[in-house]
């Protein structure tokens, strides 16, 4: 492979690394919301899967059931981590022409 060669595949990859960090940003303002129980349980995160706020409703609460309380959380817990994956892989998805690669956001 030529010097030039290397030079240009460099660039190419400087060049997906730049638009990587910038999708990575666009991820961080981005948020998904989940509600469980009839919207008794409230989550959401942002593009990063970082948890922004959980709302418990006060009926939920109040219904002194911690068995249920648990499992509205968990399942709200486990489906906005599903809907942030599904947000970064369509984000992924403009940067690779569709192209599943390894190892990103997967």
């Amino acid at each position: 492979m030529s010097d030039k060669s290397w030079l240009s595949l460099f660039k190419q990859a400087q060049d997906m690394q730049s638009k990587l960090a910038e999708i990575q940003e666009g991820l961080a303002e981005k948020t998904v919301e989940v509600s469980t129980g009839g919207g008794m349980v409230k989550v959401v995160a942002n593009g990063l899967n970082e948890i922004i706020s959980v709302h418990i409703d006060d009926e939920l609460i109040n219904m002194n059931d911690r068995e249920v309380l648990e499992d509205l959380i968990a399942g709200a817990m486990n489906e906005v981590q599903k809907k942030v994956k599904e947000l970064a892989q369509g984000e992924m998805s403009k940067l690779t022409g569709g192209l599943k690669i390894p190892g990103l956001f997967t």
